[in-house]
């Protein structure tokens, strides 16, 4: 078998090993290095028009997630369980409009662009925002939008964490208002600039997950020749 059957193989492997895991062996944690790693799949993750409209916090203080845990059903045994415990943030639509000093921000200091080429990916954008997607003057889908690009890095994170043995489950039970006056009391989160977009927890599975299930090839993929 060559290297790329084999590597293929060990791919495939890793997505049939992950599953949302509903409660984690609290005695294992993960390793630092492990930890960064995944986070830096996130990082390295692709967003429309390269404008990361993400921030991942972690939450390891125990007194604060227990505070979550009152409004997050979806989340009560992870919460205490996990080794680590991830909120999503996304940008609101503010930061997102093509003239927000976010992107000017974004072209300007991290994909170093020159004045001119950013001028023209500035109006590409705009152009996106108001006539292609034409969601601008909308401000939930927009904002739903930039969530949609969090779920890319969430699913990366997810998938890399499978591929070196680690658990984790994606978590959308939760009361978004409760969760956001949490964080802001907290100084977590800044209202004016972010929105909860997502949770996740990572750890080591306590409980062997029943066998996975999925819609055959057949009623999912379609080819069009």
């Amino acid at each position: 078998m060559s290297d790329l059957e084999v590597k293929k193989n060990e791919i495939l492997s890793s997505f049939r090993f992950r599953h949302a895991t509903k409660e984690f062996d609290p005695t294992k944690k993960i390793s630092d290095a492990d930890f960064h790693y995944i986070l830096e799949t996130g990082r390295l993750s692709p967003s429309s028009y390269g404008f990361e409209p993400w921030k991942f916090v972690i939450v390891q203080n125990q007194d604060i997630r227990a505070k979550l845990a009152e409004h997050a059903s979806g989340a009560k045994k992870q919460l205490p369980t996990a080794s680590h415990f991830m909120i999503i943030l996304s940008r609101l639509p503010k930061d997102m409009v093509a003239s927000s000093d976010y992107i000017k921000g974004m072209m300007e200091n991290v994909q170093k662009l020159s004045p001119e080429t950013a001028q023209g990916k500035q109006t590409t954008y705009d152009h996106f925002l108001k006539i292609g997607f034409a969601i601008e003057d909308e401000p939930r889908v927009m904002f739903e939008w930039a969530c949609r690009q969090t779920y890319i890095a969430l699913g990366n994170m997810m998938n890399a964490a499978a591929l070196i043995g680690i658990d984790s489950c994606p978590i959308e039970g939760f009361n978004r208002e409760k969760i956001s006056e949490v964080l802001v009391a907290e100084g977590i989160m800044d209202l004016e600039h972010f929105g909860i977009s997502v949770m996740a927890a990572f750890g080591y599975r306590l409980h062997d997950p029943s066998e996975k299930t999925r819609q055959s090839a057949q009623q999912v993929i379609e080819w069009v020749e």
